[in-house]
């Protein structure tokens, strides 16, 4: 008897379908347990941002929530790529450790970026393709999320 690959996944429903539909879940889960719009979105995670001033410093702060996780004391990079220009931040820690999370298999982390005052008026979803985030080996890359202007 002769076994298709194709039959068997016609069979037992393809996995890849299965397994985007439980990660689509997954996060619709996470951005429904956190009262802020969020900004961005990977396959697995859900980052929010909001920018911030402190004594005449500015940071970018992000919540990332979801499967990624780590524990490092060599900080981490973001990149935002944006329609003319790209942005590269360092955390402002060092430290970074993850947390468990409210949704079950999830954490979140939270990273402080620093930034200059004349780069505030880039951070716009109209304005921004992506952001990648480079932390102890991790590479996440995140699609913005458009909204109605409406619900803003």
């Amino acid at each position: 008897m002769k076994f298709s690959l194709s039959k068997l996944k016609t069979a037992f429903g393809n996995q890849n379908s299965k397994d985007k539909t439980h990660l689509d879940d997954y996060i619709e889960t996470i951005i429904k347990t956190i009262e802020q719009k969020p900004f961005a979105s990977s396959d697995q995670n859900v980052c929010y941002v909001a920018t911030n001033e402190l004594a005449g410093y500015y940071f970018l702060q992000t919540i990332i929530v979801g499967k990624f996780k780590i524990k490092t004391f060599n900080g981490a990079q973001l990149t935002i790529k944006g329609n003319d220009f790209n942005l590269n931040l360092e955390s402002d820690m060092m430290e970074l450790v993850s947390e468990h999370y409210a949704v079950p298999n999830s954490f979140i982390t939270r990273i402080d970026f620093i930034m200059n005052k004349k780069d505030l008026s880039k951070i716009d979803r109209s304005r921004i393709h992506s952001l990648l985030l480079s932390a102890k080996k991790q590479n996440e890359e995140f699609s913005i999320i458009q909204t109605n202007d409406e619900e803003e």
